[in-house]
Parts: C-alpha cells; structure tokens; sequence
C-alpha cells in the first residue's frame, strides 16, 4: 500500500484538463507527493489485499495503515476510487472520504506516472509484480469446486439442442433415400433408431426374406416387413447406394448413443450444481435457464417474474408495443407440472411454480447445503395446488367460516337405446288427416285474399269539387238515394247536383 498527498488542489477543480498535469513525472510531482509505503511480505498477502479491495473488503492490514493515518491527519479528506470501499472506511474508522469524477481522474494520472511517484523500483520488478499478481488473482478467481462449475452445463445442453437438430436432418434424409427402394418400411417402422438400424443390418430389401431381426424389431412387425418387402414398389439401387445409406445409418446410430450418453452427463451435472432446480422442473429446462441467464449466479439474481418470462422475451415487447396481453410463461412452459394442468390453470400454475423454482435458485446458487429436500417441498406444494385446481376445490365462505363446496355424487344410469328407422328416410313423415287440414286452410286464405283485393280494387280515390267520393252501396242504398236526389231536385232546380261515381 501507498498513500499519497495532493499539494494543489485548485487544479484538481479543472477535471478536463487534469491530464495535462500528469504527462510528465516532474509536473506529476508538484501534484501529488508520496506520504506512506508499505510493502507486501509475499504474494500471499497481496493477494489478499487485493481480494479485499475487488470485494470492496477492509482488510487488516489496510486497517492498521489507517489507524495511523487517523491518528496523525484527523482532519484530512481521504480520496478513493471505490465508493463501496469508502463508506466501509467511514464506517469502521470515521475517516471522511471522498469520491467524484475528479478522484478518478486523478487515479488514472497517478497509475500513468507510478513508476515516477514511487522511487527505489525499477520498472521490470514493477512489472513483474503487476504480472504476477494479476495471474494470481485471476486464478483465484476461478478457484471454485469443480462439482459447481456451471460452465458445463451451459455447453451440454447447448450441444444436446444441437445434436437434435442434426439427428432429424439426418434421419429424415435417410428415410427419404432408403424410402426410394423400400417406401413401405418407413410406415411399418415408426421409430427412427429402429429403422436405421434395421436398414444397416438388412440393406437390400431382398436380403428381408432370408435376414433375421428378431433381435430389433418384433415377431409381428417382423412378418410384416418381410411380407412388404415381397410385393414392395420401391425402385432397385445399385451397391454403391446401399453403402452410401448404411454409413448414414452408421452416423445417426453413433450420435443417438452420444446423445444418450450426453444426457446422462447433464442431469448428473445438474443434481450436483442445482439438486433444487432440477427436482422442481428437471434438468432440461434447468439447464435451458442457466444457459439463457449465463450462470446459476446470475440466475439467482432474477425475480420470480422474470424466471417465468425468460425465453419469451420477444413476444413480450411485441405484446408491449401493441398493448396486447403479455405471454403467461417461458422456457418454463416445458415443465412437467405445467404440462400436466389443463389450459385454463396453465397461466396461474407457471406463476407458481416460478416463484417457488425462484427461491430454489437462490438456494442451490447461494446455500452450502447440498440437499433436495427443499426442493421436494416446494414441488409438493405446487402439485397439492395443482390437484386443488383440477378437481376445482374451490372454497366458499359461509357464517361460521370456511368449507368445501359440496358437490353431488355422480352416478352411473345405464340406458339400453333402441335404434329409430325413421331416422333414414330425409323426407318428412306427414299423416294424411293433417295435409288435408293444411290443404283446406291454404284454400280458405287465398279466397280471402281474393276477396280484399277485388274490394280494394272497386274503391276510387277520385276528388270532385272537394267532396270525398262516396262508397258503393247495395242496390237497395242505391234506389232510396235516388229517390232523395229527385225530391232535392224538386225544391231547389237551380242548383245542379254532381254525381260521380
């Protein structure tokens, strides 16, 4: 350690130009001048001490140093690069201190010019040390158990998603090939290890009939696939195609046993760097979380939210810009217990189970126990909830407290149900009584219809010297009106009378 004391503080106020001051080991000596060295016994000790600062640690022996500084210079300022240090100093010794722009500003002049400010060191021993206590720090650093190395993980499962993809390339490739000699074997064999395996082994589909699969495939499907191998519709290849599909075949059998393999790794991997995780939603999908988040570390440092939404980042903004309902679950969603709820709890069982698959994280991530059994509890909890849920257990409150909704007993009533011939036939059935009754109202309707018409049709709407038209009326009417006419016609005959009609 070294501790150095600033002679002209006003040009510490001008921060751009700081710089300026520092180009040269003279003019960085009327700046700042060497108060206090202590030396390091061994690496060791620096190593340490230089954890500590990294940490934003106080270590003892930068502790004593500063007791002794306190001691002399009580009323000085002490300047440091590291906030997090300098409130620890505060803290522990009542020391102010200080942290801006300008301070770090002046440690960056301060280490260009070290080998000035520090006399009685050649700068290859400065170099040295600064090299070797680099190495030394960044071992320590990646000193961890090897069991917690997460690294791995994150690279399996990587290399299990990419094994995936090339073994369906290859196997759909394969079918497609061999498919054009013998197009019905890839309907019989539905597994694709299987089939690949059956094709190294046999070649040529006329080898099937003289060939023994017992050992792959069943006796059942076995005559089956002689019996097509017989009547097939494939066209004939040459050797040299049957070789050509059976190295393939070689390469995707070798890769599923590399998968296997692979797996076995990983959830190995899992149970002893997150035993937690992988009891609450298995090893694949914790994995997939580590890989997405970068370490367990980080992980751990996720809400519970954003445990439930990681992978579907995308759809979230997407739905965030246009204001549409955000996604219920990530990466998440390929989790046992979410798989095994119905679609309408998908959303609430996600949400629980990444809050609890949160504080496993947490556990596995920061915890020196090795255990499950948290993890076990938690997986029981959310499984308990789960059933709630499906057999919708659903509480209701009543005066005196809480209770189960009751439910009625379901019970079986077997009908025997007779088969009804009347069902065939697509024309209506009709009894005779009935078309003559719908016949004879048909009839009387339109005979009244005709009447109005013929009705509507005799009546004028005709206008003479602003009298209405009057109505025809029955012969009847019709004489005692004309019998009024000529007794008016009698007493006035110079008023004329129009009749229209």
């Amino acid at each position: 350690f070294f501790f150095l004391q600033v002679l002209n503080e006003k040009k510490l106020q001008e921060v751009d130009s700081l710089w300026k001051e520092f180009e040269t080991p003279e003019k960085a000596n009327k700046i700042v001048k060497l108060k206090h060295f202590e030396k390091f016994q061994d690496t060791t000790e620096a190593l340490a001490a230089s954890t500590a600062l990294v940490e934003g640690k106080l270590s003892k022996n930068l502790k004593k140093i500063l007791k002794k500084i306190v001691a002399k210079d009580a009323h000085e300022q002490l300047a440091v690069a590291d906030a997090k240090l300098g409130g620890v100093i505060k803290e522990k010794l009542n020391l102010s201190c200080i942290h801006s722009p300008m301070v770090t500003e002046l440690m960056r002049g301060i280490r260009s010019q070290i080998e000035g400010l520090i006399t009685g060191l050649p700068s290859r021993e400065m170099a040295a040390m600064c090299l070797g206590l680099a190495h030394s720090l960044s071992r320590y650093k990646l000193k961890f158990s090897p069991d917690k190395v997460d690294t791995m993980i994150i690279q399996a499962i990587s290399l299990l998603d990419d094994l995936d993809k090339e073994l369906n390339n290859y196997i759909m490739r394969c079918r497609e090939w061999y498919g054009w000699h013998f197009p019905e074997l890839g309907k019989i064999i539905t597994d694709n290890l299987t089939y690949c395996k059956c094709v190294r082994k046999v070649g040529d589909r006329s080898n099937f009939a003289s060939s023994d699969v017992s050992d792959i495939l069943p006796e059942e499907i076995e005559e089956d696939v002689k019996a097509a191998a017989e009547i097939s519709m494939g066209t004939e290849v040459s050797e040299e195609d049957i070789n050509n599909i059976i190295h393939l075949c070689d390469q995707v059998i070798e890769i599923s046993e590399y998968r296997t393999q692979l797996y076995d790794y990983l959830k190995n991997r899992m149970m002893a760097i997150a035993p937690n995780l992988t009891v609450m939603v298995g090893e694949l999908v914790g994995a997939r979380l580590i890989a997405h988040a970068g370490s367990l570390l980080n992980l751990a440092k996720h809400p519970a939210s954003t445990v439930q939404l990681l992978g579907a980042e995308k759809a979230l903004f997407r739905a965030l810009k246009t204001k549409r309902d955000t996604p219920k679950f990530g990466l998440i969603y390929h989790a046992s217990l979410v798989g095994q709820s119905n679609t309408k709890n998908k959303g609430k069982i996600s949400r629980m189970l990444a809050a609890k698959t949160a504080l496993t994280i947490r556990y596995d991530a920061l915890g020196e126990n090795t255990s499950a059994e948290m993890g076990a509890e938690n997986r029981l909890k959310v499984e308990t909830r789960l059933r709630l849920l499906e057999e919708r257990g659903i509480r209701r409150i009543s005066g005196t407290g809480k209770a189960l909704a009751k439910t009625d007993k379901y019970q079986n009533k077997s009908e025997v149900k007779v088969f009804d011939p009347s069902g065939d036939s697509t024309l209506p059935v009709v009894s005779k009584k009935r078309k003559i009754q719908e016949v004879d109202e048909q009839d009387t309707e339109v005979a009244v219809k005709a009447k109005k018409f013929k009705a509507e049709m005799k009546e004028g709407t005709a206008v003479a010297d602003g009298e209405p038209v009057k109505k025809k009326k029955k012969k009847k009417d019709k004489e005692k009106q004309a019998e009024e006419e000529e007794v008016l016609s009698e007493e006035l005959p110079s008023s004329p009378i129009i009749e229209v009609r």
